[in-house]
């Protein structure tokens, strides 16, 4: 079909070996780095909605709030606040720029200390923004914690894709997503029981709780083994062969062995691979890098988690129980990224994607539908308590949408399309798009809230529809292949075919060129 991939999915090449217990301990301590995200993510919606917090760093907001409630008034613009939405979104500049920097210390020194880094960053922000007296602290203790999360977010899902086996590489990585669901649920419940704390400082709790998080991947990381393949890309051959046959359990490694040398081989051809990765050859991975992280933060889910007690507030919520639906959402987040790990290696990325998109947009048109119903353009309105059910019920739907598809998958098929020379810039462009797209998200929401009202779900809902359509037509199935054979799918595919060239092709023993000039692997069916 025109659209899908062309490449049949049953398997690639089938490297000997099985799931050690030494791999997966190493991907669950690995995976924790996903916390320190979920937790800024559901911690930042939490404290902004306290009022303690509100009054002593953002009063204007607050007064702006007691007016609305005291007058009745536009619901929609009662959060609308720029230095609120730079508290937010400072965070996410910094984990932009910081995922240049990590990118390099990946690649020179490895996976694993690009982890403790992002962990001991974070930690020295978190003890800033817990002990903050003023705006300046609260925010270079944003951007201190924004460091931590841009070094993390670069090195995991790359540390998980190359320790895992092929076959079961999509469930491994997914870890990571996992922790950014376990992360953001701590928070909500964090948040619901700080606000209820006399005295008004509950809010300083739960921002200096982001130290325990942090403190784990940090301690964690020192303990990880380094990847095989960045064993071998730095230069330590035996130390990686040696690691291999851990990793895998058998000492029969030599095959794969020998593909990683290859494409660390290549590699070390690429002596600027920020340059090289503008060639014509990556363009479908350069695409993707872009493309998925831009996507996956229009699918309007951080604007849902971020602001998940303002906006279960705006439909009239009490407090508590703002915070208590946010919880909710995030106990839905959880378990439906649990359907993700059991189904990605089964049903492959495709069919996860396409499905989480048609509900997703379903569920925005109906969540547009019954706020725009009862709140109108004008934002005045008492939503009864079961109406205000329904449109959270339809919330969990979508966000369960997400979870099994752009939430796991946004993380999951970057990681594992980019060939070793140019992985680390890969990467890097990959996490600088997902960071600089929340951050003009967390930047114009409110704003937009105030201005496009009810008619903001069907603005992302749009997305999510451009977004199922070019996956359907551009995506290629990626699930069981090998990453260093990985350039074999986009050789294969209907259209990203046509930006790779024959003499491209190096993946070692398992391709034959044939006659006619096509590639075709010997155990992966094209």
């Amino acid at each position: 079909m025109a659209g899908g991939a062309v490449v049949n999915t049953g398997g690639g090449k089938d490297y000997p070996g099985k799931l050690t217990m030494f791999v997966l301990f190493a991907c669950i301590v690995a995976a924790t780095g996903g916390l320190i995200f979920g937790y800024d993510i559901g911690i930042s919606g939490g404290v902004t909605s306290m009022n303690p917090f509100l009054i002593k760093f953002f009063p204007g907001v607050y007064r702006q709030e007691q007016e609305a409630e005291r007058n009745q008034s536009n619901q929609y613009c009662k959060f609308d606040s720029q230095l609120l939405t730079i508290f937010t979104s400072s965070l996410y500049l910094a984990a932009l720029v910081a995922s240049f920097f990590a990118a390099t210390v990946t690649r020179v020194a490895g996976r694993k200390w690009s982890m403790f880094a992002g962990g001991v960053t974070f930690l020295v922000g978190a003890a800033l923004n817990g002990a903050a007296n003023n705006l300046l602290m609260l925010i270079l203790g944003r951007v201190l914690l924004g460091i931590g999360v841009g070094f993390a977010n670069q090195s995991v899902p790359v540390y998980l894709s190359e320790m895992a086996p092929a076959r079961l590489r999509g469930m491994l990585n997914i870890g990571f997503q996992q922790m950014i669901t376990l992360g953001i649920l701590c928070a909500n419940l964090i948040n619901y029981g700080t606000a209820k704390i006399k005295g008004g400082w509950g809010w300083r709790v739960s921002l200096a709780l982001a130290a325990v998080p942090a403190a784990i991947i940090a301690i964690g990381s020192l303990f990880l083994p380094d990847t095989p393949n960045s064993l071998i890309d730095r230069g330590y051959t035996d130390e990686a062969k040696r690691m291999l046959r851990r990793v895998r359990g058998t000492d029969d490694v030599e095959e794969e062995y020998g593909d990683l040398v290859a494409a660390s081989d290549e590699s070390k051809l690429v002596a600027h691979p920020w340059r090289n990765i503008l060639q014509r050859r990556y363009r479908p991975q350069l695409v993707f890098a872009v493309a998925i992280p831009f996507f996956q933060q229009l699918t309007g889910i951080n604007v849902i988690m971020f602001y998940a007690p303002v906006l279960f507030k705006t439909l009239g919520f009490a407090d508590d129980a703002s915070l208590m639906s946010a919880v909710i959402t995030g106990l839905v987040n959880v378990f439906a990224t649990s359907v993700s790990i059991v189904t990605v290696d089964r049903l492959g990325r495709r069919k996860l994607f396409l499905q989480g998109g048609a509900q997703m947009l379903a569920c925005q048109i109906v969540v547009g539908a019954l706020i725009g119903a009862k709140f109108g353009f004008s934002g005045v309105a008492d939503i009864p308590k079961g109406y205000a059910t329904f449109v959270v019920l339809f919330i969990c739907a979508y966000v369960a949408g997400f979870a099994w598809s752009w939430g796991p998958l946004g993380w999951l098929v970057p990681s594992e399309i980019f060939p070793l020379e140019i992985r680390s810039a890969g990467q890097s462009i990959t996490v600088s798009v997902n960071m600089f797209c929340t951050f003009i998200i967390a930047q114009a929401f409110l704003p937009m809230l105030c201005r496009l009202k009810f008619m903001l779900f069907f603005f992302f809902g749009a997305w999510v529809l451009v977004m199922t359509l070019f996956v359907a037509f551009f995506l290629p199935e990626t699930k069981n292949v090998p990453i260093e054979e990985m350039v074999l799918v986009w050789k294969s595919h209907w259209y990203w075919s046509r930006f790779i060239r024959d003499e491209d092709v190096h993946v070692g023993a398992g391709v034959q060129m044939h006659s006619n000039g096509k590639i075709q692997a010997a155990k992966l069916n094209v």
